[in-house]
This record gives structure tokens, sequence and C-alpha cells, in this order.
């Protein structure tokens, strides 16, 4: 089998090559980079399985990093920030990562964390469905697709998630809370409102398709979010 690539891209040599030992320990096989412009090319040629992205890096820094790589790549990505305030962390998920770490942070911490990254894409989504229609929206489990109004919509791993979750009861009504169980497991560490994050990056790319007009997931003030159906909205890729 295939070992997993991991791009480690921090601005600190020791970091990366502390880092290195321990994903190398782990079985993965590990490419560095410690400045922005380096870490897209490496991106570029190497396609990663997964990018452990600094926020904090010279030339290009992380969240622009970041917000490319996602424009380009459902590539999962976990941000490493030093900076321990909940807006830095909404900001770096807004931009698409997937996850974070703060430093200092302990490596076998961080292996764990990749683990569980992993884990979450190779889990069966809690549906048995191989395909989902609903709200004017198409989901593909097999190819990882979604569509709507005939456009192919790039969603992140955590994004796919969350859409195959409401879709899968569409018109019920998810607390934050709710839907960090159903689509990412008990065990997952990240807070609520990382939820926030993930749906206001769906919702812009729906409404990049939408036209102006309405799109489907909507928030029910002081509940939480629900998938409706609108009057304009057709199935389909």
């Amino acid at each position: 089998m295939r070992r997993k690539k991991i791009l480690v891209v921090d601005d600190e040599t020791k970091v990366c090559e502390l880092v290195r030992m321990y994903l190398e320990k782990d079985g993965y096989e590990v490419v560095t980079a410690t400045d922005g412009n380096s870490a897209l090319e490496r991106v570029h040629w190497h396609s990663p399985d997964l990018v452990l992205l600094d926020l904090n890096l010279p030339k290009i820094d992380g969240l622009a990093v970041c917000r490319i790589v996602r424009s380009q790549s459902r590539v999962p990505i976990i941000m490493l920030t030093a900076r321990d305030e909940e807006m830095d962390k909404v900001r770096g998920l807004e931009m698409g990562a997937d996850d974070y770490v703060t430093k200092p942070f302990s490596p076998r911490e961080l292996v764990a964390r990749i683990r569980a990254v992993f884990r979450r894409l190779e889990d069966k989504i809690t549906v048995e469905e191989k395909s989902l229609e609903a709200a004017g929206l198409y989901l593909d489990i097999i190819r990882h697709e979604v569509g709507y109004l005939g456009h192919q919509l790039l969603l992140t791993p955590a994004e796919f998630k969350l859409i195959a979750v409401l879709m899968h009861n569409p018109g019920r009504v998810y607390t934050r809370l709710q839907l960090v169980k159903e689509a990412f497991g008990d065990l997952y560490e990240g807070y609520e409102r990382t939820i926030d994050a993930h749906v206001k990056n769906i919702r812009k790319k729906l409404a990049e398709v939408a036209l102006g007009q309405q799109v489907p997931l909507v928030t029910v003030r002081g509940v939480g979010y629900k998938l409706e159906k609108l009057s304009h909205a057709k199935s389909g890729t």
C-alpha cells in the first residue's frame, strides 16, 4: 500500500525536522517547506495527501496559501498557529482548513490529530445511499462530488460531510453540536463554532452558482442549520 504523503510547512527548520521525524516513524512520507512560495510549489509537484500549514510564513502567509490551495484542491489542511485566539482559527477555517493545532504542541498529539483527519476521510458517511438528492443538490458519495443547479461544487472533506448529513434529512434543523457529532464523530476535537465557518464556505460556493437567488442552506436563528427546498432549485450535476 502506498504511504500517505504529508507536506509540512513551517518557517522554523527545527519544527519541520522534528515533525518529519515523528511522522516518518509513524509510516508517512514527508515533504517540507519553509515559506509560502515553496509550499505552493510542493503542493503542485508532490500532490500531498495532507498539508500541515503554519499561519506565520514569509513571502506568502499561511492564510493566503490555504486560500490558494483550497481553490484548486480538496487536500485536507491542518493549520498550525501560535495564536490561541478563536478568530485566528475561524479565519483559517473560513479559508478552507479542516482542522487546527495550537503551538506549542506535543508531536505525539499532532500525529494523533493527523490520524484522526485521515480516519474521518476514510470512514463511511453515516448514510447507506451511494447518492443523495435534496433541496436542488446532488451528492455522489463514491465520486465525492456535489452538484447544484447543474454546477459541480468544489467542497473540502469537512464541507462534504456536513452537506451529506444535512441532505440525508432535508428540512430537519440541526444544532451545531449535532452536526459536529454526526459529521465528524464524538472524538472530534474542534469546537462547535467551526461549523459556522464551514457553513459560510458552503453558502459562498452555492451562491456562486445561484446567481443572486436564495440558497437552500438556511440558518434557524438560535438553533442551528437546515436544508430548505427552494422553488428554483433543480437537482443534477
